[in-house]
């Protein structure tokens, strides 16, 4: 693992926070929406601060919602380095990016559960997460170079992949 690696897994989380906030914003045009403030609430709990309005939590939402992504990226980019790469790559570490908020907003009481989410907040935080990951991982791929050696493939244990 380099420091390169990281460095860019910071601009590739960077660029998927950037795609994904722009996301959202285009589909609460659709949908009316309202701006999610649990991201700030978790970021208060975490630190122990007093809870305070949404409107008083700007800066903790930015700093919470930027930071965890940007954060993140550097696990995509250790990720690219060594081989876990395009959109098999990609899919992972949107599973990834689901549990860290998951367990952080769920751990601090703020969250619920997202199988007790409505059905349309299930698929929108799927659509947002995953394009966050998707472009995180496309940029970090774009510029991170891969494992200097590739896996042997695995010889199969059913009876007609046996040599």
């Amino acid at each position: 693992m380099t420091g390169k690696a990281a460095v860019y897994g910071l601009i590739a989380g960077a660029a998927g926070v950037a795609a994904m906030t722009l996301a959202e914003k285009i589909e609460q045009q659709f949908t009316k929406r309202p701006d999610s403030y649990v991201p700030a609430h978790t970021l208060e709990r975490l630190l122990g601060r007093p809870h305070k309005p949404d409107s008083e939590r700007l800066g903790f939402n930015w700093a919470m919602h930027w930071g965890q992504g940007i954060l993140l990226g550097v696990v995509r980019g250790l990720m690219a380095e060594s081989g876990y790469r395009g959109p098999v790559g990609s899919f992972l570490f949107m599973n990834l990016r689901l549990i860290c908020d998951q367990a952080q907003e769920n751990a601090t009481g703020v969250g619920a559960p997202p199988w007790t989410w409505p059905k349309d907040e299930q698929a929108i935080d799927l659509l947002h997460k995953g394009v966050y990951a998707f472009t995180t991982g496309a940029v970090a791929d774009m510029l991170i170079a891969g494992p200097y050696r590739h896996p042997v493939a695995r010889v199969g244990w059913t009876i007609g992949e046996r040599p």
